[in-house]
């Protein structure tokens, strides 16, 4: 808000309409990051495995392969998912609005991308939809079809409060995990990208943020054996 203030008195400024631009003396807060709790290797896998056989099980493997953010994910339809290529594209996200959810478009251009499924997810999407197909024969007409990947047994927009207490806890409290928010699973994608030395920018475009600086603001300080990484790379390459 504050650099979109500044230019637009700036211009304010050089076309004589105001005397001075009163945004340059203001002394910003402090910008506060959230602090992030992901999961280790280890911890991860015994995550998917507690969700072995749950009816979202689909929807776990995908948040730790692709870092897509829930609202992301809970507005993923079938018709932007290519199991034969192995690809899907991220063109709509969750809002509420009227106290309700809808299918929104992405807040930002980042945010629209193309993700590559490793085999492991697109396995995963397979069983989902032969488990989706059943569970719709089963509710014959109560199924209201909306293309969603992840939907409630009647096809509807799953609430993310009742995913996040009422879903996700079982298999978290089964693998005997720490309590941890869902949007960890995204941190737990990126940090397990950055630790296997995946550019930092391949790994901001797969999580569609706006630029690689914010991906490296995060999650920099989590992988303190960058630095030391950076200079025996070095070492072996000046030797």
């Amino acid at each position: 808000m504050h650099v979109v203030l500044h230019k637009a008195l700036k211009s304010a400024v050089s076309d004589g309409l105001i005397p001075r631009n009163p945004t340059a003396s203001l002394k910003l807060p402090r910008i506060i990051r959230e602090e992030i709790d992901p999961l280790d290797q280890e911890e991860a896998r015994r995550l998917l495995t507690a969700a072995c056989g749950d009816r979202l099980e689909a929807l776990y493997v995908l948040a730790l392969n692709t870092g897509m953010r829930q609202g992301e994910l809970l507005a993923l339809k079938w018709e932007d998912v290519d199991l034969e290529r192995g690809v899907l594209r991220v063109r709509c996200t969750l809002s509420r609005r009227d106290n309700a959810y809808v299918l929104d478009e992405p807040k930002t251009k980042k945010s629209r991308r193309t993700i590559r499924l490793t085999a492991g997810a697109a396995t995963a999407l397979e069983v989902h939809l032969s488990r989706q197909l059943e569970g719709m024969e089963r509710m014959g007409s109560l199924y209201q079809p909306g293309g969603l990947v992840f939907a409630t047994t009647t096809g509807t927009i799953i609430n993310p409060s009742n995913l996040r207490n009422r879903s996700f806890k079982p298999p978290l409290k089964h693998a005997k995990l720490r309590p941890i928010r869902f949007h960890d699973l995204r941190h737990t994608c990126a940090t397990l990208l950055l630790s296997k030395d995946v550019n930092p920018k391949v790994v901001s475009e797969m999580l569609g943020h706006a630029s690689v600086s914010i991906t490296l603001d995060i999650y920099s300080h989590l992988l303190p054996d960058m630095q030391e990484k950076a200079a025996r790379a070095l070492e072996d390459a000046l030797s």
